[in-house]
């Protein structure tokens, strides 16, 4: 077997991106990412992680010259020096169903990073935010990812777990209907104290005042999300890039926005899922795919929506907020006789956040999809902790 570096050699970016469309060729469920999703993480005028640090990326080829695993390595030199020991990461991990193919690819990321000076390397993370191609799935292989959420073979997990690492951080996909009212009696009455009070006020976004509401959400991010480990401020650039970039998408009536009279104080983030397009698309997104994701868009193809970010400013905190924004667009969803959507993901709840984890187990959801976050310390005779709790 020979590992290969890739590095601006189109037919080895080709080889990287082709190998899980052949791995899972047979998996109904799994989803074809957009291939400039991928390469996106991985062009430096495209990422900004390369400011404050550095990647590599692999295939892995038999003898008969045939791709059998990728792998990716990564240093963000901003957190891995926070960490008891410094820690890089490893991702985009495929491979066939070979342990010796897959230790391969692993020790290939460990060496890379230990003579960088890691001592311990998380996996499989991406390289940028955790809301991207992050997390080993363990379990919800019955149903379709939401966009850029993995799916990974379920034969992977005995490769990491045989190889040493150790679970640092679980992370769950909850799921509920949009208009079946099953929410907790306790969560119900709280949302209508709120909804009672006229010092509170619910807008959804409007497309026309994006900026205003770039705004918004930056308040309440900076204010609600900034202080959990490894989450920096945003700046004001970053607040309007983000908006800018989910323009295309948004539906006004997705996401919702809580005030005490003028001031921001909580936000409820949803987007359509747009995996249910993408996976029509073959990885593509040239003009005729653009032309053809606005056609389905318009039909009303998706029925999915994914909770991407909610957050409370502290001092509102425990006053029933959380609960009235979160069925606010339920509210939406039940007075629009047109409404097209069905369910909503809430993606990405870390186990590391039991009280978030109890409250959206109160919104009548289910806990479909499970993925891992491991972590291999180099030196295995150091303690393993698994990633400290908040809130």
């Amino acid at each position: 077997m020979t590992i290969t570096e890739v590095n601006d050699n189109k037919k080895l970016q080709q080889e990287f991106l082709l190998l899980p469309v052949r791995l899972y060729a047979d998996n109904a469920n799994w989803i074809r990412p957009l291939d400039n999703d991928v390469e996106d993480v991985f062009d430096k005028k495209k990422n900004k992680y390369f400011a404050h640090g550095e990647c590599i990326r692999w295939i892995l080829q038999n003898s008969e010259g045939e791709t059998i695993g990728r792998v990716a390595a990564f240093i963000n030199y901003e957190t891995s020096e926070k960490e008891e020991q410094p820690t890089g990461g490893m991702g985009f991990f495929e491979c066939i169903e070979d342990e010796k193919a897959a230790f391969l690819l692993f020790d290939t990321c460990r060496n890379w990073l230990k003579n960088k000076g890691m001592e311990a390397m998380d996996g499989p993370v991406n390289f940028g935010e955790r809301d991207s191609f992050w997390g080993l799935m363990i379990k919800g292989w019955e149903f379709e990812p939401t966009y850029k959420m993995p799916w990974t073979k379920e034969y992977y997990i005995p490769f990491f777990e045989n190889y040493g690492f150790r679970d640092y951080f679980q992370q769950y996909v909850y799921v509920t209907p949009i208009r079946a009212a099953n929410v907790t009696k306790a969560v119900e009455e709280k949302a209508e104290r709120i909804y009672n009070n006229p010092e509170y006020e619910f807008r959804h976004i409007e497309k026309r005042n994006l900026d205003k509401f770039g705004e918004d959400f930056l308040t309440i991010y900076n204010l609600g999300w900034a202080k959990f480990p490894g989450v920096k401020e945003m700046t004001s650039e970053q607040a309007k890039k983000l908006v800018k970039t989910m323009k295309p998408i948004i539906d006004e009536e997705l996401t919702w926005f809580a005030y005490a009279g003028d001031k921001p104080i909580a936000f409820f983030i949803v987007i359509p899922d747009i995996n249910q397009i993408v996976k029509h698309l073959n990885g593509k997104f040239g003009i005729w795919e653009k032309i053809k994701f606005m056609l389905l868009m318009w039909k009303g193809v998706i029925t999915r929506t994914c909770g991407v970010i909610f957050g409370v400013i502290p001092e509102y905190q425990g006053k029933g907020v959380e609960s009235a924004i979160a069925l606010r667009f339920r509210q939406a969803g039940r007075e629009n006789p047109h409404y097209q959507y069905e369910t909503i993901d809430m993606n990405w709840v870390g186990d590391f956040n039991p009280k978030m984890n109890r409250f959206v187990s109160q919104l009548g959801t289910t806990r479909d999809k499970e993925y891992v976050t491991y972590r291999f310390l180099f030196d295995q005779t150091k303690e393993f902790k698994r990633a400290p709790r908040v809130g």
